[in-house]
């Protein structure tokens, strides 16, 4: 399938032939391929922007896949510890025990910007917390937002010149090279997408 960029990363598990496999893949910079086997069946946890784990930096994660060791039918090793594979129903209980473990942290000036703050520090000290805690800058987020927004539109049948005008777009031209780089699609193929080649997950946030 064609993976989208997004702006979060995110903890995912599979299973390809009886063999159980787990990695927290980073945010993405522009559409790529993703191999997807033939029956193999996945479950994933989308991380809020700003959650990071510590031990391992979402900046050195940005277009990478970090697979996790030791990982069993049942179970797999998180920082030290034996942890359950979590599914459908205790996915919340799951992210709780990360959080009261110290797995999961969230700078509390990443997550006032995030919330429309304006925080009591520098510009600068602002732009370098938000890429320690993101991996990306806070255009590139917006970029990757909007385009997300715009693909979401244009799927649900709005004219282009209505996406344009409604998300900023400086004009046709504009969106089309945003649609190719982060989506790997063009306003064409979203309106009339090909079964035989999918993308990875596209919702309204």
């Amino acid at each position: 399938m064609t993976s989208i960029a997004a702006a979060h990363w995110d903890l995912v598990f599979w299973e390809h032939r009886g063999q159980v496999s787990a990695a927290v893949q980073g945010p993405e910079l522009a559409a790529c391929p993703a191999p997807v086997p033939e029956d193999a069946t996945f479950f994933g946890i989308s991380f809020s922007l700003g959650t990071t784990m510590p031990h391992l930096p979402v900046d050195r994660l940005v277009g990478r896949t970090a697979e996790i060791p030791d990982v069993t039918r049942g179970s797999f090793w998180l920082k030290g510890s034996t942890w359950h594979l979590p599914g459908y129903d205790n996915a919340e209980v799951f992210v709780q025990r990360m959080v009261r473990e110290g797995v999961l942290a969230r700078d509390p000036v990443v997550a006032a910007v995030l919330g429309g703050e304006s925080p009591d520090v520098t510009e600068r000290t602002i732009q370098r917390r938000f890429v320690a805690a993101t991996g990306l800058t806070r255009g590139a987020v917006r970029q990757i937002d909007r385009v997300r927004q715009a693909a979401v539109l244009i799927r649900e049948g709005v004219p282009v010149h209505d996406v344009i005008h409604r998300l900023g777009y400086f004009d046709q031209p504009h969106l089309a090279r945003s649609l190719t780089r982060y989506i790997g699609r063009t306003a064409t193929q979203l309106v009339d997408p090909d079964p035989a080649e999918p993308l990875s997950l596209l919702y309204k946030t």
